[in-house]
C-alpha cells in the first residue's frame, strides 16, 4: 500500500453530514441509492451510493454519516454524485456506513 504524508491526508476534506432524502436508483449500473445529505453551512450535498445490501431507503433518512466532500463530482449515469460517502466492502460487497458513533454537529470536519 502507497503512503501518504500527513500533508496529503490534510487535503481530503471528510465532514460530518446528515441523510435527508433516498430514492432508489434504478439507472445505476449497480445496485444504489441517489442520497441527498445536508452538510450545514456546506449546503445540501448529492450522492449515488451502493448501499441496497444493508439498508432501506426509510431507515438511511436521519443518520449522520462520513463524506469526502472536497472531490469533483462525478456523473454516475443521470445523476450527478458531489461527495463520496464513507463505508466498508465486505466480502460479499455488502457496504457498512462510517458514522460518528453519538450525533455530532453537521458539517464539522474530520481531523
Amino acid at each position: 500500500m502507497n503512503q501518504i504524508t500527513y500533508d496529503d491526508f490534510q487535503d481530503v476534506e471528510i465532514r460530518v453530514g446528515k441523510i435527508i432524502t433516498v430514492e432508489e436508483f434504478p439507472e445505476a449500473k449497480k445496485p444504489a441509492y441517489k442520497i441527498w445529505i445536508d452538510f450545514g453551512e456546506l449546503g445540501i450535498k448529492k450522492s449515488s451510493a451502493g448501499l441496497t445490501k444493508l439498508y432501506l431507503p426509510q431507515d438511511l433518512v436521519g443518520k449522520q454519516i462520513l463524506a469526502v466532500t472536497n472531490l469533483p463530482p462525478r456523473q454516475v449515469a443521470n445523476f450527478m454524485s458531489e461527495v463520496l460517502l464513507l463505508g466498508i466492502v465486505m466480502e460479499h460487497g455488502e457496504v457498512a456506513l462510517v458514522q460518528p458513533d453519538r450525533n455530532v454537529p453537521i458539517g464539522l470536519r474530520i481531523l
